[in-house]
């Protein structure tokens, strides 16, 4: 058992409905499989489902634990800081899919 760490900043979201809780309400929590170590009380860049940059948030939790079917996960709460404008969403795609998304090469 270990944990992933997630420092760098990203939250990509696995949910169309976890994203859109968080453009209309301003915030939300995603769960993550494993147990994973969040910035709270830093800002990150939230990014969709196909890996484009959508907004800036806050982490305001991250509790790890085994639930009732025994596998380990992270609920990871967030508030809405802003949404990106188009030319910052665009950048920061782009830096995101080098960055974190694109296959690792050795």
């Amino acid at each position: 058992m270990g944990f992933q760490s997630e420092f760098h900043s990203v939250c990509k979201f696995k949910s169309e409905k976890e994203l859109d809780d968080l453009l209309e309400y301003g915030r939300t929590a995603m769960i993550k499989s494993g147990f994973r170590i969040y910035p709270t009380g830093q800002k990150a860049i939230a990014y969709t489902p196909d890996n484009a940059a959508a907004a800036i948030v806050l982490i305001t939790a991250s509790i790890a634990e085994i639930n009732f079917q025994g596998e380990e996960v992270t609920k990871v709460e967030m508030d809405l800081v802003r949404k990106l404008t188009p030319e910052e969403s665009e950048i920061l795609t782009k830096l995101g899919h080098e960055m974190y998304f694109s296959e690792q090469q050795s």
